[in-house]
């Protein structure tokens, strides 16, 4: 049985966990179905650091290496814990990736993580990396286990098609049937279709020149 660690999304929001992200769409009971273990913790509460997010989810696996689901901002913190942690995360899938180093975004994220408390340092933590939040390009290029890249459908300003196809190229990741993220009260009718996608994107073998020089286009 393979072991699916889920990763949600949010940054710093009240009420949003894994509860709100996973389980109460149905994502967790329909990944059992398929016959997946599943390992859905929450973030770390308010962090301070994508690099702490990380230490925090490697601790929920004892070392065990998963196939890693992210959503959202929890995509930051999936390839925060695939580098920091080599050999944990042996498959990847990035859905619905948070736009980063967007004007309007920043300036609207900014101000609502200083409403809820967090110093100018912590948010210049959080924010900072290129196409996603933690992370310079150079680090996520060296990442080498197959990717999946599943867009927000349609999109939206803070999950924004054109970060999807950065990382597309960035990682030779594989392209999914994109969908709306699970929070939202358009994701109801894509269940069943989402969770297909998890289900074949983590049965399929790559090949084996996966990610070799090769398949740079």
């Amino acid at each position: 049985m393979a072991t699916l660690l889920l990763i949600h999304g949010g940054l710093w929001e009240e009420g949003m966990d894994a509860g709100r992200f996973w389980h109460d769409p149905g994502i967790v009971a329909g990944l059992n179905r398929h016959g997946f273990e599943v390992i859905a913790p929450n973030r770390l509460r308010q962090a301070p650091d994508w690099a702490a997010e990380a230490v925090h989810l490697a601790a929920a696996l004892t070392g065990l290496p998963v196939t890693v689901l992210a959503g959202s901002n929890g995509c930051s913190a999936a390839a925060r814990l695939a580098l920091d942690f080599p050999g944990t995360v042996t498959r990847l899938l990035l859905a619905w990736p948070a736009t980063a180093g967007d004007p309007a975004v920043d300036t609207r994220t900014r101000s609502h993580l200083a409403g809820l408390g967090a110093s100018s340092e912590v948010i210049d933590a959080l924010l900072a990396g290129q196409t996603l939040r933690g992370a310079t390009d150079a680090e996520l290029a060296s990442l080498k286990m197959p990717v999946g890249v599943l867009p927000s459908a349609p999109a939206n300003s803070f999950h924004q098609l054109h970060t999807a196809d950065a990382l597309l190229r960035l990682l030779r990741a594989e392209e999914l049937t994109g969908c709306p993220e699970p929070p939202r009260p358009e994701f109801p009718p894509h269940l069943g279709s989402f969770l297909g996608t998890v289900a074949a994107f983590t049965a399929k073998q790559p090949p084996d020149d996966t990610h070799s020089d090769s398949c740079d286009t």
